[in-house]
């Protein structure tokens, strides 16, 4: 339960999934015409059906963004236990409004509506094991898709030899200092400030990696995490995020101040 499973916040992939179910529950119920649906005209299929259909896409676009604040919640680790939670409130609401569509809007008048037990049992359930495959892969390869995207965009700090890489996001890196035959890489894992030694030069990583700025003799920093500025006893420093705070030796003064425009 506690196991990693791909997460996607694309919008868009969302939206697809979305009209992916609308569709589907469509052409279930129109194709198999489970309880009274056989009693409908084509046009009453026409202009029921549908809104089905559009009651689990709004259901589920609805819940993206309490996904978002689990995901956020949880520090930016998606669990399997996280998508089961999602997917069981997801389906308990839609059958909930489906069921009140069906009694206020199919048969506002009907003294006898099918009972709760049977319409869950003639028409959820069997929808159920049609749809819940499709929204569990839908998910998933989604998901896969974006770890993938993000695997390909990730860059790899190299130790000497055998020794450990890193492998991360360039924009969550925040610096990295020499200390002796090693450098210490900070940077953030979904909120958490973490560090890292591998067995390199400061020098070979800063050439690696243009996109990084030298300050110091010991410190290359990421600009994308600048803060601000700090001037102390005529010493100037750089405020970055986690609240880091890197020198700035004179030799680099001048190049920092035109790369980050102060």
């Amino acid at each position: 339960m506690h196991k990693k499973y791909p997460f996607d916040p694309s919008i868009k992939h969302h939206i697809l999934i979305a009209l992916g179910l609308a569709l589907w529950v469509f052409l279930f119920l129109y194709f198999t015409e489970p309880i009274d649906v056989d009693q409908f005209n084509t046009s009453e299929k026409l202009m029921y059906l549908p809104i089905y259909g559009l009651i689990v896409a709004v259901s589920y676009l609805c819940f993206i963004p309490f996904q978002n604040w689990l995901y956020k919640k949880s520090q930016y680790q998606w669990k399997l236990s996280h998508e089961i939670v999602f997917l069981i409130i997801f389906l308990l609401v839609s059958m909930a409004v489906a069921r009140l569509f069906y009694l206020f809007v199919i048969v506002p008048n009907e003294p006898y509506p099918y009972t709760l037990w049977y319409h869950t049992k003639s028409i959820f359930l069997p929808a159920l094991t049609v749809i819940l495959p499709i929204l569990i892969i839908g998910r998933f390869a989604f998901g896969k898709y974006k770890n993938k995207k993000l695997e390909e965009q990730k860059i790899e700090i190299q130790g000497e030899g055998h020794y450990e890489s890193l492998r991360l996001l360039l924009n969550d890196l925040i610096c990295i200092q020499s200390s002796d035959n090693y450098v210490e890489v900070f940077y953030i894992d979904g909120t958490m400030l973490k560090k890292s030694l591998i067995r390199n030069t400061l020098s070979k990583v800063s050439n690696s990696f243009p996109e990084l700025l030298r300050t110091h003799r010991s410190f290359v920093i990421n600009p994308f995490h600048f803060k601000s500025w700090k001037t102390e006893k005529g010493k100037h420093f750089l405020l970055l995020a986690q609240d880091i705070e890197v020198p700035i030796s004179k030799t680099y003064l001048d190049n920092v101040k035109e790369n980050l425009s102060v």
